[in-house]
């Protein structure tokens, strides 16, 4: 059989509602030549990949084109910034053929360069991609990141990781572990952007730990509360306390990148001053009240009913925060 016939030819450029893209080894491997694609009225969208068509690209042809550039190899390349927010269906990212580039990350060993529309990002460990409309994307927060590193617009920066907390795409640990990775936290924009994140990011776990305490029926505690010692020293804030039952619970929305600081010595001190008066103090991560809140309830509970059980707290003294 005469592989150049124009059969196959029409076959690979019908138009079966796949992406009409190829690189020229997978058009060799249907025995079309280089001199063959050059006289078809196809382009050349990326260096050795041809769209298969005359005419503009689509949104799905373009970002297939930037994979197949970027030598796709067990799941090796994968979209990432403001395209793969677009994919994600972000209402602050830009529609996918407003983007005159596309971002694609690849391990950092790859030698290649950016061009056209395909603009590389490299990883020294490339993330687990995720599949969204049968594609490799970057995860969320790293996603974010990769897209931040583009944008010096402060407001742009601001709704794009507000989406990605209020829209339940990710912890604000998540985006601020990759923004640290990224070095984009010296930036002033980045850095105003991200307190504005944590701040959002508390009031989210606050109400989550109000619906919490209702939806599963536990005591009503005093909310968002200092304590101390009367006539003696201020121990600290607590999110929940029942003063009954000597229990406090405390939402720990520390940004990942203070580690083991001072915020963490602060709880860490906290924590000691009010259990040697007899205070038990549950630490709970947003993650695990939006994830696990009937476990994380279960814990509540156990705690408040074994409080029988253990010698009774010194006073406190509980003011409103």
């Amino acid at each position: 059989m005469n592989h150049n016939t124009p059969l196959p030819l029409r076959h690979l450029a019908g138009t079966g509602g796949r992406p009409r893209v190829l690189t020229l080894a997978q058009l060799r491997e249907h025995g079309v030549t280089a001199a063959d694609a050059a006289e078809r009225p196809w382009q050349q969208i990326l260096p050795g990949v041809f769209l298969l068509h005359a005419g503009p690209a689509t949104s799905e042809e373009r970002l297939h084109a930037v994979l197949l550039y970027a030598g796709r190899r067990g799941g090796e390349a994968m979209i990432t910034g403001l395209a793969a927010l677009a994919l994600y269906r972000f209402s602050s990212a830009p529609p996918l053929l407003a983007l005159q580039h596309i971002d694609v990350l690849v391990p950092s060993t790859r030698r290649l360069r950016s061009a056209g529309c395909a603009r590389l990002v490299r990883a020294q460990t490339p993330p687990r991609p995720n599949e969204v409309t049968g594609l490799p994307v970057a995860p969320v927060a790293r996603a974010v990141a990769d897209a931040v590193a583009q944008l010096s617009d402060a407001g742009t920066v601001r709704r794009l990781l507000s989406e990605a907390v209020r829209g339940g795409h990710c912890e604000p640990a998540a985006l601020v572990r990759e923004l640290t990775v990224a070095r984009l936290l010296n930036r002033a924009h980045v850095v105003d952007a991200v307190e504005s994140l944590l701040a959002e990011g508390r009031g989210i776990a606050e109400d989550r730990l109000y619906d919490m305490v209702r939806r599963y029926r536990l005591p009503e505690p005093v909310w968002n509360v200092d304590l101390r010692v009367p006539g003696g020293p201020h121990l600290g804030g607590v999110d929940a306390y029942w003063p009954d039952f000597a229990v406090a619970v405390e939402l720990d929305t520390r940004a990942p990148r203070q580690g083991e600081d001072e915020q963490w010595s602060e709880y860490a001190r906290k924590r000691e001053a009010l259990e040697r008066l007899g205070v038990t103090v549950i630490h709970i991560t947003p993650r695990k009240l939006r994830d696990h809140a009937e476990q994380q309830a279960a814990v509540v509970r156990t705690a408040l009913t074994a409080s029988g059980d253990r010698d009774p707290a010194g006073y406190l003294v509980v003011l409103p925060r």
